[in-house]
């Protein structure tokens, strides 16, 4: 009985289509103009814009993200310290030069050769010009050696940070970009959903005027097609915002990037060991490296502030050279018959020279330096704590990671499949809905399930690019040759 109810439904739908074929009014054929007697051939239609790769949104990062170039110039800034500290050890040389002017005019005359009184006013103009040099010289200063040696430290700490800044942008790009291309292919795919759930209603409502379904079939069928609207509309949000976090780093839009490869290479990482990964990890990893060196500049410190205790010893020297010129006029009264004033000019070149060895000694200065010292080793233990949470946290991401990447590679594999296989049971669903022995929602189900499968596939892809750059990052190995490599699966 069953079976005779199959096909009767199976001879009635092939009649209503049958009969809505022969409705439809025939349309002529196409008719093709011929070509003109001097027309230019047809030119193919212009291609669209390449899509910028990978390795060009990192390019552009590199000259424009503002968190790089923040610690770029950090970098720069901090470089400078060595320098600094060195000049405290180095001569310090400075040249002086001096001009100055007197003029006096004094009441009364001025005594002769032979202590008898001469004139009534004296004029005395000086003019006085010279030259000097003078030099300083650290002979021994503890706390400025060790400053220098703590300088060069300091430098290395933030060549260090520098270097991790860089990788932490290669993983900053890398997700943003991937984000976009998710957001792609799950756009994709929810457009896919609602064209295929739009054909759905479609036919239910056709099945539905000739009385083959009931009402419910296209309702759900209705719902289905809204819900698959709304999914689309938010689809699309996500898109945007994945495209606008990636102009946060790159200061532009990249409307259309490189995707994936469908045959892309699935590699486990190498060597096999994780505990390999994690002896590379705990040698080579930026971040820790970097802490080590914190480290190392708080122990110098102590250093610096235990030298206080030792003597200071210092030279310094200087060398002046001047030339004087005094002009003395002396007026004589009316009645002295002297009518012009008598004029003598002399000169005077004084030379000096001096040196100086200062020793200085701090004998007790309140506690204060031992109150400093004891501070610095309190600080010190703080810094040694967090290089230990480091290690441990970086012995933790590198095996997190390294078991991600393994995880993701039969991730990716299963999810493959899962999509050959939904769309599989998609395909039989839809048949036997045609047949009557599968529901509409039995075909929204399939639809949806196959959608997620998709998503999820793609999702997991980009997964496993993200495992791979964040198991090197931790391993203190990333690099722009890595870029470059992940950039070469694109297409």
């Amino acid at each position: 009985m069953t079976h005779m109810k199959r096909t009767l439904t199976m001879a009635i739908a092939s009649l209503l289509t049958a009969a809505a074929n022969a409705q439809a009014p025939a349309e002529p054929p196409a008719q093709t103009p011929a070509p003109a007697q001097n027309a230019a051939p047809a030119q193919p239609p212009a291609p669209g814009p390449a899509p910028v790769s990978l390795v060009d949104i990192y390019k552009l990062a590199l000259d424009r993200d503002p968190t790089y170039k923040e610690a770029e110039a950090q970098y720069l800034a901090t470089s400078q310290v060595k320098p600094l500290a060195r000049s405290s050890l180095l001569p310090n040389l400075g040249l002086q030069g001096t001009y100055s002017g007197r003029y006096s005019d004094v009441p009364g005359g001025a005594l002769s050769t032979t202590g008898i009184p001469a004139g009534n006013r004296t004029v005395i103009d000086q003019n006085t010009h010279g030259w000097g040099v003078s030099l300083s010289q650290t002979v021994f200063d503890w706390g400025q050696f060790k400053t220098l040696d703590q300088a060069s430290k300091r430098v290395a700490q933030a060549e260090t940070t520098y270097g991790a800044a860089r990788q932490d942008l290669i993983n900053r790009v890398s997700t943003r970009y991937f984000a976009v291309l998710a957001a792609e292919d799950n756009l994709a795919s929810a457009q896919s959903a609602r064209e295929a759930i739009s054909r759905q209603l479609e036919q239910a409502q056709r099945r539905f005027e000739v009385g083959l379904i009931a009402i419910t079939d296209v309702q759900q069928a209705q719902a289905g097609y809204d819900t698959a609207v709304a999914t689309e509309i938010a689809a699309q949000q996500t898109l945007a915002t994945a495209h606008e976090f990636l102009r946060e780093i790159i200061g532009e839009d990249a409307a259309k990037i490189a995707g994936p490869k469908e045959d892309f290479p699935l590699l486990s990482p190498d060597p096999a060991s994780q505990n390999d990964w994690v002896t590379r990890a705990l040698q080579n990893n930026l971040t820790l490296n970097a802490q080590r060196l914190a480290l190392d500049v708080a122990n110098e410190q102590t250093q610096i502030d235990h030298g206080s205790h030792y003597p200071k010893l210092s030279l310094s020297a200087n060398y002046t050279d001047q030339t004087q010129v005094n002009t003395q006029s002396l007026y004589f009264p009316p009645s002295s018959g002297i009518a012009s004033p008598i004029t003598t000019t002399s000169s005077q070149f004084p030379t000096g020279n001096s040196w100086t060895l200062n020793l200085t000694w701090p004998i007790y200065a309140g506690g204060g330096i031992n109150a400093r010292v004891q501070q610095d080793v309190y600080l010190a233990r703080v810094q040694m704590q967090t290089v230990e949470q480091f290690v441990r946290q970086t012995e933790r991401q590198t095996r997190d990671s390294y078991l991600t990447v393994l995880s993701d590679i039969s991730r990716v594999r299963a999810l493959k499949q899962s999509v050959e296989s939904n769309r599989t049971a998609l395909r039989a669903t839809e048949a036997g809905f045609e047949v009557g022995t599968q529901t509409t929602v039995d075909v929204l189900v399939a639809q949806n399930a196959l959608r997620l499968a998709e998503t999820d596939y793609s999702q997991s892809r980009y997964n496993y690019l993200l495992a791979v750059l964040a198991l090197k990052q931790a391993a203190g190995s990333l690099n722009d040759a890595d870029v470059t490599e992940i950039d070469g699966w694109l297409q």
